[in-house]
């Protein structure tokens, strides 16, 4: 049990997703932890190296079924979600783009043929994958995407470019979505297909323990059954973010916990004019005020999982989870620093760190304005995305 959870919401779990929190827990502190301070401030991660651990564990699509995937419930899911976000945002990124869009597309969209290629693979962390929908010029507006997929005989031939694709410089395999005369459809790439390239991008501010990068698709050309039979229309891709973007409600928590906890510890231990930080009626105010928003946040990551595992989620429901939560993490982050005071800057605390990093989370898999737009959609039954 956490020092913040003021409701016992341990006990809203069963045995089981515990344990799978537990592990998880245990294997953050174990490879993750100890480094990723250095690995932030270098803005390299091994990610290869942690893959391989995380799927030994079962942690790449974990609530797939099948193919080598353990299987779990969307709670245990978001668990672990939140344990390997309480190490860093990147981490955690690592395993649901792996598992939640990677895997998830080809899981859910793919062929019998695809799914045996890549999945097993995926799973164990041997197979990298990334999910290429956002482009340099359309992001809240995938419907807009300029990547274009024709016919050539049996043949696809793909050009455009991706952009921002969490993976993408160390991936073995590629979701891309590309526009046809058809409508928007999903293709399954091999990173060492000719015309494809991959570029890091550098010089990034938040995320820095997560290798991010642009796609460059140049007359590539496919056979007739990259295409992912099932995938029709944009309504494919945005069910994978769905996906994952309850992976983030849950993550964006185990950000705020730890800045939470950070904080905690500090002010307790922390002397000023003579007595503790925590001996301040403001400073337990903010403390108060702090752990309030994360327990409420709590619960709505444990409703929306029960809902999903009860096959009764909608993507709304999502956007209500995405928006509030991340946008409280990142709230408690900055918070917290103005606890630690100038120490809240420095990289032997993670609180900067998180807070960065939530920058990045809370606009990336739909903005804060787009989910308050689903939101808004869902009331009053009227668009104002156009």
């Amino acid at each position: 049990m956490t020092p913040v959870d003021l409701l016992d919401l341990d006990g809203s779990l069963t045995e089981e997703e515990r344990a799978i929190r537990a592990v998880v827990r245990r294997v953050v502190d174990d490879l993750v932890r100890p480094h990723v301070a250095g690995w932030y401030e270098a803005g390299q991660v091994p990610a290869r190296e942690l893959a391989r651990e995380f799927g030994k564990l079962g942690l790449l699509g974990m609530h797939l079924t099948g193919y080598g995937c353990a299987g779990s419930t969307a709670v245990a899911y978001g668990l672990a979600c939140l344990e390997l976000e309480a190490g860093d945002s990147g981490v955690r990124s690592l395993v649901s783009v792996q598992g939640s869009l990677a895997m998830y597309a080809i899981w859910r969209y793919g062929s019998e043929e695809h799914k045996q290629r890549w999945l097993p693979a995926m799973a164990a962390g041997e197979a990298i994958g990334s999910f290429g929908l956002t482009e340099p010029d359309h992001g809240s507006d995938p419907a807009s995407m300029a990547t274009r997929a024709r016919r050539d005989g049996d043949d696809w031939v793909l050009d455009g470019s991706k952009m921002w694709i969490t993976n993408a410089p160390i991936a073995d395999v590629a979701v891309i979505w590309a526009r046809t005369d058809e409508g928007v459809r999903g293709f399954v790439v091999p990173m060492d297909t000719a015309g494809v390239t991959a570029r890091e991008i550098t010089r990034k501010m938040s995320l820095r323990a997560s290798s991010t990068g642009e796609i460059s698709l140049d007359g590539v050309r496919l056979p007739a059954d990259a295409r992912l039979p099932d995938a029709t229309g944009l309504k494919a891709p945005l069910s994978c973010l769905t996906e994952a973007r309850h992976g983030i409600v849950w993550g964006a928590l185990g950000a705020a916990r730890d800045c939470l906890e950070t904080a905690l510890t500090y002010a307790t231990t922390r002397t000023q004019f003579g007595r503790p930080l925590a001996g301040f009626q403001l400073t337990q105010a903010k403390l108060a005020d702090m752990a309030v928003e994360w327990n409420k946040g709590y619960l709505l990551a444990l409703q929306l999982g029960r809902l999903a595992d009860g096959g009764r989620l909608r993507p709304e429901q999502v956007s209500v989870g995405k928006l509030n939560n991340v946008r409280e993490a990142l709230a408690i982050a900055r918070q917290c620093r103005t606890i630690l005071g100038a120490n809240g800057v420095s990289g032997d605390y993670p609180v900067m760190r998180h807070a960065n990093n939530l920058e990045s989370v809370l606009t990336y898999e739909g903005t804060s304005e787009i989910h308050q737009l689903v939101v808004g959609q869902r009331l009053t039954g009227v668009s104002a995305f156009t």
